[in-house]
């Protein structure tokens, strides 16, 4: 059975030779099987949103292989990769064309990767079926299909983002801490609609985060990753019991260090 997504020894080292180099990633191997919803959690530059964009391709990786539902990707160009994808990212004005309305913008991630025609225009059908999705989202914007996506909060658009990266069911989900621009009770309701969406869609997701309760609350496995490689792999029954506490006793034990980011423990 092919996983729905495998990693294998990937290496990443920027500004190689130079006395900026850093290495990002330092031999990563991750299998997720269908259905997986994977949190990722780790302190600055540990390597968590430089997995994801490697899986996205947006740079080609030194060596090793990323492997999505079976086809190897790693030689792929970053828009070849795109119809494999799903994805949300930190900044609310990233996922969606602002001076589109969701309507365009829904319309739009629909068709990604299916042939385009002159006749551009948003069917009935199609605004129909938009108009019931915004619904589940529970937001109001069933009724404000032809607003310009600018005018939403980050919120509003972030929700949007989400559907639209699930329209299509991609082979792989990915948030790159989605919710970090967010106030807290905004970031809430977004991860409850993540949580739906995956759920619904029976998708499989990665979801970097920097909040560590938000990384046990959701999805069935947890990867911490420290220095460029997962350094904690732990799911099912073992993750549901984990607390705050233990993450960063695991922290320290791996790393030897205190864990250094405020950020992440408050959340």
């Amino acid at each position: 059975m092919a996983y729905a997504l495998e990693i294998k020894d990937i290496h990443k080292t920027f500004n190689k030779g130079t006395i900026n180099e850093k290495v990002a990633l330092d031999g990563v191997n991750l299998q997720l099987n269908e259905g997986d919803f994977v949190t990722i959690i780790g302190g600055n530059g540990a390597g968590k949103s430089t997995t994801l964009n490697a899986i996205a391709g947006v740079w080609p990786v030194d060596y090793g292989s990323i492997i999505i539902g079976g086809t190897d990707v790693t030689a792929l160009p970053e828009h070849k990769r795109a119809k494999f994808l799903g994805r949300v990212f930190q900044d609310p004005m990233t996922g969606t064309a602002a001076t589109m309305s969701i309507d365009e913008n829904m319309a739009l991630a629909a068709r990604r990767g299916k042939r385009r025609t002159l006749k551009w225009g948003v069917t009935k059908a199609e605004r129909e079926y938009y108009k019931e999705k915004l619904r589940e989202l529970d937001l109001g914007l069933e009724d404000r299909l032809t607003s310009k996506v600018g005018l939403l909060s980050g919120g509003q658009r972030q929700a949007v983002t989400l559907l639209m990266a699930s329209l299509q069911k991609p082979e792989l989900l990915l948030l790159d801490e989605h919710t970090a621009a967010l106030d807290p009770k905004t970031a809430a309701k977004v991860l409850e609609l993540s949580d739906k969406i995956i759920e619904e869609n029976h998708l499989t997701a990665m979801m970097v985060t920097h909040n560590m309760k938000d990384a046990i609350a959701h999805g069935n496995r947890l990867i911490m990753m420290h220095e460029g490689r997962v350094i904690y792999d732990v799911s099912g029954e073992e993750k549901k019991h984990l607390r705050v506490s233990d993450l960063l006793a695991k922290f320290e034990e791996v790393s030897g260090g205190e864990f250094a980011n405020d950020r992440m423990m408050l959340g």
